[in-house]
């Protein structure tokens, strides 16, 4: 027994040495950690004058403005910090005291408070697990040194375009964005990348414009031209073009081809689709292109394709299911119009607003229902049941919505590709229900306050007298000159496409909690310039282009991975693994198989079987209860038009970061999972292009020595470096030697796919295909550098 308690006491003391020498040890590494983090930010230097925006908001923003900033229900101490006239206003619970004293740190509390000892008064509390640190500290006492000057939101002031930087290494300069680019490098003591190589800016240049890779034709003619904006004319040009900024555009627009919700039936909303294929390629400038698709219907004698564009404000998911409330849905389709408002055209979080006033924006709650007054004038309902009865038929389209007859689609309506269809309806827009709006309680349905009407946020641009309070004075008011949101908006997605993260990183949000812009004079340059030039959309993608910044090479040099990893400063071109859809199409277009067909109704590629059965919750009711792969040509058309359905989007596509389209979308995410290399090695669609690229090699030249260097060439528009080829020759010919005696293995190897099987051997196929399939699942062939 004394024996028993001994060693219970024992562990109990080993154990307890154990967890506090742990403790200490962590206390230590911590205040190590701290002590470095510290000794960093003490070697920081000052900037000679502190600006209000770029330095003293965003630490009051991240630490200071949930208890003190725009949300009246969370405000504490009857102190507000994000507007001037209250941070210099006598302190109501504290007389006689003033949170900021214009050069007086004694007298200015805000100061006080953040570097004091005291834990009672230090501010923000230790309980928050916030803190600010020395640099933070050292940045709020120079600038109420300097006079505490405010400033409205950066992103909220219209942008002024000044002139480019005068820089040292004048050489360089191509045009104005090179300027502004350069300047920070040369305030960093760096150097800009050499100019890529001719074969690199070719393939950059067609998979930024066409989504596609450079057929080697395309190269071949193109290498040895010396103007790069003659290239850049020839991807413009391309059908393709519009096509890729389509694809874009429709995950802002929240695009599918299904309602959502539990049932999730069909609906016709592609005639959409086709337009804004068609108005990229026509180059409809931007602020029409806004302007039809959010008050087409309104224009003066409006013409079918101008209500058509409306559709865009209809493609939220709607539901078809029976015993839902009907108001607290239609509510929920105006919601959402207004949110993908605010994310997709202002890059704003509107939505935040919804229940109660912005925790950090300056938008209130009445801001966002005087906002959702636009678009509450639609007639429409909840759940519409003669339109799900129709739908099965015929209609698939909740009213109001337009007929597109097969007359109209060899006219006026020339790009929507209806093929054997006779009418088609489409969902669109119509303000023939007026309607009181109401501040919704908490964002309810069904409590219902004060009532408002169609105005917009004073702290972004006044709602103008002149304007009709439609949604055409709204879509007027977006594209005002003076609204500093929308052309900056666009401008910084466009820079996003181009180098993988826009001038503003958060390109979804350009409010308070939103990342700061890299490059603000550059990003307000384009904005203004996007603006003078007519907002032409192909005029601002060649403009970035013919820049030395975009023709720069990717390589990442040693100094400049030790001062900018993240390549903030741009003085390298970007790399980024390319979009599920684009990976997948460059593998189509490289092999041969590529469907060029423009528009249509969507197709079902291939797609592991019985995915919709098990995620089906409507019964076995409607025409998506089971997936059935279309054949012949709709298997490789582009994937654009790959069949959208919202409770399970293509899951090729939502491996590499595609969203379900639920709500508006405007930055994916970007992962590197796994499952990325599994559809890349065992994916029908690329097991079959590396199948039928294999055998269209052979039969095009049977005994070519060089075959598998034309093959890498052709998937990869450039030829291999003799390590590379060697490599891959090794592989080849030792696949070769495997199969040339095991005919059985060959043949059901190649088997996979329908596209027909060409009159080669199998076993020179079999390995040839292998060795494709190895090029396809390159980092290089799925990046865009």
């Amino acid at each position: 027994m004394y024996n028993v308690l001994f060693l219970k006491m024992r562990y109990k003391v080993i154990i307890t040495v154990a967890l506090a020498s742990l403790i200490g040890f962590l206390f230590l590494y911590k205040k190590g950690v701290f002590d470095r983090e510290e000794n960093a930010y003490s070697d920081m230097k000052l900037p000679e004058t502190v600006d209000y925006n770029f330095h003293i908001k965003p630490i009051l923003s991240d630490n200071c403005y949930t208890c003190h900033g725009p949300d009246a229900n969370k405000r504490k101490a009857g102190l507000r910090l994000d507007l001037e006239e209250a941070a210099f206003k006598e302190l109501s619970e504290n007389p006689g005291h003033y949170p900021i004293v214009s050069k007086n740190l004694k007298k200015s509390r805000l100061y006080q408070v953040v570097v004091s000892d005291d834990d009672d008064v230090l501010m923000p509390p230790p309980d928050s697990k916030l803190a600010l640190n020395s640099y933070e500290k050292k940045l709020i006492k120079k600038w109420i040194q300097q006079g505490a000057k405010f400033e409205k939101h950066w992103a909220y002031i219209p942008p002024k375009k000044k002139s480019a930087p005068q820089t040292e290494n004048t050489q360089w300069v191509q045009n104005e964005i090179d300027g502004f680019i350069l300047e920070k490098l040369e305030e960093k003591g760096l150097v800009p990348s050499e100019k890529a190589p001719i074969e690199t800016l070719i393939r950059r240049i067609s998979l930024d414009l066409t989504g596609l890779p450079p057929q080697l034709e395309q190269v071949e003619q193109l290498r040895s031209e010396t103007d790069i904006a003659k290239i850049v004319d020839t991807f413009l040009a391309l059908p393709a073009y519009g096509e890729r900024m389509t694809q874009s555009w429709l995950d802002v627009a929240r695009y599918a081809d299904s309602h959502g919700y539990q049932d999730d039936s069909y609906r016709t909303m592609w005639p959409w689709r086709d337009w804004v294929i068609h108005a990229f390629n026509k180059n409809l400038p931007y602020d029409e292109f806004l302007t039809w698709q959010l008050a087409g219907d309104l224009l003066p004698n409006a013409s079918k394709e101008q209500i058509l564009a409306t559709a865009f404000n209809r493609n939220h998911p709607i539901t078809q299911e029976g015993g839902v409330i009907q108001e607290e849905y239609r509510t929920n389709y105006i919601l959402d119009r207004t949110n993908t408002l605010g994310k997709g055209i202002l890059g704003i979080t509107l939505e935040c607003a919804q229940c109660h006033d912005h925790k950090y924006d300056a938008i209130s709650q009445a801001d966002y229902f005087e906002m959702f007054a636009f678009f509450n004038q639609v007639n429409e309902r909840g759940l519409q049941m003669d339109a799900v009865q129709a739908g099965r038929r015929k209609f698939f389209a909740d009213p109001p919505y337009i007929t597109i007859t097969k007359e109209e689609t060899e006219d006026v309506l020339s790009f929507i590709h209806m093929d054997s269809l006779s009418q088609i309806n489409v969902m669109v827009m119509n303000d023939s229900a007026p309607r009181t709006t109401h501040i919704l309680n908490r964002g309810q349905y069904d409590q219902p306050a004060d009532s408002v009407s169609p105005k917009t946020p004073e702290a972004i641009l006044a709602f103008s007298d002149d304007l009709p309070k439609n949604r055409l004075g709204l879509a007027q008011w977006l594209v005002d000159k003076e609204n500093p949101l929308t052309a900056r908006v666009y401008v910084n997605r466009i820079w996003a496409m181009l180098f993988g993260k826009g001038l503003v990183e958060t390109s979804e949000d350009f409010g308070v909690q939103g990342s700061l812009p890299s490059h603000p004079k550059l990003l307000d340059w384009l904005a203004v310039d996007f603006m003078e030039h007519d907002w032409d959309i192909k005029y601002l993608l060649k403009k970035i282009m013919l820049s030395a910044t975009y023709q720069q090479k990717s390589e990442l040099r040693s100094d400049l991975k030790k001062a900018d990893p993240e390549n903030k400063l741009l003085a390298r071109a970007p790399r980024f693994r390319m979009s599920g859809e684009m990976i997948r199409d460059y593998i189509l277009a490289t092999s041969g198989l590529l469907n060029p067909e423009l528009g249509g109704p969507s197709v079902k590629p291939y797609q592991p079987a019985g995915l919709w059965e098990e995620t089906n919750a409507g019964g076995n009711r409607g025409v998506l209860t089971k997936y059935v792969p279309d054949t012949g040509e709709d298997l490789y058309r582009r994937s654009l038009y790959t069949f959208w359905k919202r409770t399970l989007p293509p899951p090729n596509m939502t491996i590499f970061d595609a969203p379900t389209r639920d709500y508006s979308e405007v930055r994916r995410q970007k992962t590197n999972t796994p499952l990325q290399a599994l559809v890349m090695q065992n994916d029908t669609q690329v097991l079959e292009a590396a199948r039928v690229l294999a055998q269209r090699c052979i039969e095009a030249t049977p005994d070519d020595p060089d075959i598998v260097a034309t093959m890498f060439k052709r998937i990869l528009v450039r030829s291999p470096r003799e390590e590379e080829l060697l490599t891959l020759n090794s592989y080849y010919h030792s696949a070769l030697e495997q199969y040339k005696n095991d005919s059985e293995s060959a043949e059901k190897l190649i088997a996979v796919g329908e596209y027909e099987q060409l009159p080669v051997d199998p076993g020179k196929t079999a390995a040839l295909m292998l060795t494709a399939q190895v090029i396809y699942n390159l980092d290089e062939t799925i990046t865009k550098e």
